[in-house]
């Protein structure tokens, strides 16, 4: 019967025909067959399954050799024994290979033919042993699932004892060398298929025999913590992650994070390998470990891996967003890495560019599910924008993608950070060590972050792109002088002339010509007139500033801001406020920006709602004032969404400059009188400074909760200022003296001012020196306890000539002189223009420490407009003068090319030696810290720490920011 199935299969007779024949070969199985036949037709069968041509005689071997088994027991017993069972797993069949799959497919049917028979038992034994050899010489995924296959219906196979655990432990390294190079999706989902046969195999072996587990996992973090550069573990480990039970995770966590034998070399290996394994679309839980090692870590304050692994790993977990099947698990590992990695933006920055791209694609991609992801994903993303604020071109596109998308309000939005925050402070690691970065598109290079330095950053930064190279201008100077002592020979050395610069800026000088650096730069005088109301006996004192420390108005509201001559009657609006009257020398519609703008306080507006006191009211013996008191009430300022009125820069200056009334606690002691009295006070600019700086004060101090508030109001920041400066002396106008009965209510703000026309006037109109807009510091937060600071900055390199600029200047002064300039043809506003138009205030650069971008004067206008809690601090003025144009470039200090001072070799080489000297002095102590983060505080910063954050810096433990510029610990020139 062998020889007619032989020639049948291999004949060329019709398909139909051959079914037919071997159908009666199958039926002749069930007569009688000496052991002789059989064993020739199970050889045959045995041939035709494992080297079949084609399919048809494979499913012949098949058919055949399952009927003669089934009615020839006793002799099929005899034929699958050890010996050919070892054969074929040690030899192969003939030209087969041992580990083809046709092999254990075939031995997997013959078990189950044979499994009846006693002699099956010895087939188990031999198979513990062999399938432990086998998956020993590390299989290829096929033939490890056909074996899962076997031992899955035949678990007698598996190993027992001890053997057991090492098998396991093969198996747990046999899956880490899995590999799937095809990128079809009909081979992946086989992959797949296969990598899940096996994990289940382990599953079943683990719930027999739980001894295996712990050895298993332990295998696993071996083959996941390798350091060896030459194997990269399978991310089909990730498949058996589902199958650890749930309530090991906190012992298992414990005991990883807390082994003295686990490196962290190792710890950090492992946990990126843990973090790929959110790309094995069947994996379950594995966002569940990731979490709970992130949390373990955390406890055992191994920052330095935390750090590490989130910065390498945030933007693969990011990608996998994109991937519907696996976002859920990587949503939830995003969110805990952003949440908890607190101390610094790097991490959110690093995905930042990629979020509008991931809007839009979940935005098309039509799953419902998608809508409900994007809701999840904004709500992180407004929650890290909030925490890290202050970097508006980043943030920009992204709130304009999801801009109809829900925001959370500021209190879950503070709920949801301080719920997985695993520090506050981490500027001290190694693996925070700052890097070095080149210029760039814009051709400016950053300053590096080094650990709540970002005040210090924003305000070089700004000083820098305003003022041009000093270091070069004393080094000029120097060589100057040295010029003919070097045409004799006597040359000297970088140091020695850097050494001299040194002590020329720092000598004593006594003539305005003699002035200091910062003097010369920055120094102004202000004159403090103060007046007793009581005998009109006066006082002054001329002072010399670096900055003016700006206040807000004591009211909201800007609508209306007057001040009152004597010689004028006052009349109530409906509103409340009180407007000028002009008196019979007056002109209506009079501008003088050295008059303060001003609105009373609440007590005041009440009792002056009614009508005018007689106080006020001003009687024949009345001085008249001269033309510098009279005001103009602009109408035309901007509003704020509510209706009330913007302030300006110019609102503040004037505010500051407004004579204020000296009463109640506030008195002034009069030698004259021997006594307290009420007295007026006021301030002149009698000298201007080359660049102006303002502060603007917007952390005040709330006496009801003992606590320090930050203004967020918006303040509308003018290209060109214009400074009034009064350099003549003053007399008193008139004898006569006039007072005011006036129950002024004190008020809570740290410089409010009671307004009140002045006894003492100048000889003549302030000059109005122009000023151009340089450099913006913005503080970037909601109080002074936190936030961040960044500075807008330009190129003051403009091509109009300085004779033009200063034409201006003299016009408008001019026209200031005649008083017939009106508010909304300001000479602020008719320059302003004018520069807008010619566009001469060329770029804008953003400076955010290390980041530098090109941006625009409209985004500096509209910052605090589209990000609240931004709001501009120091502002930066240039003065316009026929010195120095709109380039304002010194002659002493060189050329500038593309916007960049010229620097000298020696000078670079000091800068680039300095850089390398600080960067392996911070890798010393990094590697320090890190040798004792084990017995380190929770904190990262040690407790009793010197360093002071900055006022409102980026550090959670900033504070203050409310003093001027000229305080010593705030910057030092």
């Amino acid at each position: 019967m062998d020889k007619i199935l032989e020639g049948l299969v291999s004949s060329s007779y019709p398909l139909p025909v051959k079914r037919v024949i071997v159908r009666k070969v199958v039926e002749s199985a069930e007569h009688w067959q000496d052991e002789a036949q059989c064993q020739a037709m199970f050889d045959l069968t045995t041939r035709l399954i494992l080297e079949g041509q084609d399919p048809f005689q494979r499913q012949v071997g098949h058919q055949v050799l399952e009927a003669y088994a089934r009615y020839h027991r006793p002799e099929f017993e005899s034929f699958f024994n050890k010996t050919l069972v070892l054969g074929l797993l040690q030899q192969g069949y003939h030209s087969l290979d041992r580990k083809d799959v046709a092999i254990l497919d075939y031995i997997h049917n013959g078990l189950k033919l044979i499994m009846s028979c006693p002699s099956v038992l010895d087939l188990f034994g031999l198979l513990q042993v062999e399938v432990l050899r086998l998956v020993c010489e590390r299989p290829e995924p096929p033939l490890c699932a056909r074996l899962s296959d076997l031992l899955s219906d035949f678990v007698q196979c598996i190993p027992k004892g001890k053997l057991s655990i090492t098998f396991c432990q093969q198996l747990v390294r046999t899956i880490g060398h899995f590999q799937c190079q095809s990128t079809q999706e009909k081979e992946l989902r086989e992959y797949v298929a296969q990598v899940t046969k096996v994990s289940n195999l382990l599953q079943n072996i683990w719930k027999a025999e739980p001894s295996t587990l712990l050895p298993s996992l332990q295998e696993i973090f071996a083959s996941i913590s390798s350091t060896d550069a030459s194997f990269e573990p399978s991310v089909a480990l990730a498949s058996l992650v589902q199958h650890i039970p749930l309530q090991m995770i906190t012992v298992l966590i414990k005991s990883l994070t807390t082994d003295p034998n686990v490196k962290d070399a190792s710890m950090t290996q492992a946990f990126c390998r843990m973090i790929d394994w959110l790309s094995w679309p069947l994996a379950q839980h594995v966002d569940t470990w990731v979490i709970a090692l992130l949390k373990g870590l955390a406890a055992v304050q191994k920052f330095t891996i935390l750090i590490d692994v989130t910065l390498l790993k945030i933007k693969l977990v990011f990608n996998r967003l994109q991937f519907p099947l696996v976002r859920p698990g990587a949503l939830a590992v995003l969110s805990h890495m952003l949440l908890s990695f607190q101390h610094s933006p790097e991490a959110f920055h690093l995905i930042v560019p990629h979020v509008v791209n991931l809007v839009h694609s979940l935005r098309s991609d039509g799953l419902p599910s998608s809508t409900a992801f994007l809701v999840q994903l904004t709500e992180l993303i407004h929650c890290m924008m909030y925490h890290y604020s202050g970097f508006p071109d980043l943030y920009e596109p992204i709130l304009e993608a999801i801009k109809d998308l829900p925001k959370p309000s500021e209190e879950k939005i503070k709920l949801i950070l301080n719920q997985s925050a695993w520090t506050s402070q981490s500027d001290a690691l190694a693996s925070c060590l700052s890097r070095l970065s080149g210029k760039s598109e814009t051709g400016k290079t950053g300053l590096i972050n080094l650990g709540n330095t970002c005040y210090m950053n924003s305000v070089i930064q700004a000083l820098f792109m305003a003022t041009e190279l000093h270091e070069e201008e004393k080094i000029l100077k120097v060589q100057s002088s040295h010029k003919p002592s070097e045409s004799l020979g006597c040359i000297e050395t970088s140091q020695e002339v850097a050494s001299k610069a040194a002590v020329l800026t720092e000598t004593p000088y006594t003539s305005d010509g003699e002035k200091t650096l910062i003097e010369k730069m920055f120094g102004g005088k202000l004159r403090t007139h103060i007046c007793c109301l009581n005998c009109r006996s006066t006082s002054q004192k001329v002072e010399a500033f670096t900055d003016l420390s700006l206040a807000f108005c004591p009211s909201s509201s800007m609508d209306s801001l007057s001040f009152q001559d004597p010689a004028s009657s006052l009349s109530i609006p409906d509103g409340g406020l009180l407007q000028a009257c002009p008196g019979p020398s007056e002109e209506p519609g009079i501008y003088n920006p050295a008059a303060a703008t001003f609105v009373y306080d609440s007590v005041m507006n009440e009792r002056m709602a009614g009508h005018p006191p007689d106080e006020f009211c001003c009687t024949e013996n009345t001085s008249v004032p001269s033309e510098s008191n009279k005001i103009f009430i602009n109408k035309d300022v901007p509003q704020k969404p509510g209706g009330e009125a913007t302030p300006s820069v110019t609102d503040l200056l004037n505010y500051f400059l407004a004579p204020e009334i000296l009463t109640g606690d506030n008195q002034y002691y009069c030698e004259n009188c021997a006594s307290l009295q009420n007295a007026e006070k006021t301030m002149q600019i009698t000298e201007e400074p080359e660049y102006l700086i303002l502060t603007l004060l917007r952390f005040s101090y709330d006496q009801k909760y003992h606590v320090r508030r930050k203004i967020l109001d918006n303040v509308s920041l003018p290209l060109v200022l214009e400074l009034p400066v009064k350099r003549t002396t003053s007399f008193s106008s008139l004898s006569e003296s006039w007072s005011i009965d006036v129950d002024f209510t004190d008020i809570s703000e740290n410089l409010a001012k009671k307004l009140k026309p002045s006894g003492t006037e100048e000889a003549c109109c302030p000059i109005l020196v122009p000023y151009l807009l340089s450099s913006v510091v913005v503080h970037s937060g909601i109080s002074s306890e936190s936030g961040h600071y960044y500075s807008y900055a330009r190129n003051i390199t403009g091509t109009e000539s300085s004779y033009q600029m200063c034409h201006q200047s003299d016009t408008l002064a001019l026209a200031s002189s005649q008083s017939h300039l009106l508010a909304r043809d300001s000479p602020s506003a008719v320059m302003e223009q004018d520069l807008e138009n010619k566009e001469m205030s060329k770029e804008w650069f953003l400076f955010n420490d290390s980041r530098v971008t090109f941006t625009s004067f409209q985004s500096v206008q509209k910052i605090t407009s589209r990000f609240p809690k931004d709001t501009a601090y120091v502002l930066l003025y240039r003065k316009q003068s026929s010195t120095n144009g709109l380039s304002g470039n010194n002659s002493t200090s060189g050329l500038w090319v593309n916007g960049d001072p010229p620097l000298q070799k020696e000078l670079m080489d000091a800068i680039t030696k300095d850089n390398k000297l600080y960067l392996q002095e911070q890798e010393l102590n990094a590697r320090a810290r890190a040798l004792q983060a084990a017995s380190a505080s929770c904190s990262f910063r040690p407790n009793g720490f010197d360093d002071n954050d900055p006022p409102g810096s980026c550090g959670p433990t900033g504070g203050g920011g409310g003093g001027g510029f000229n305080t010593v610990s705030r910057l030092v020139f």
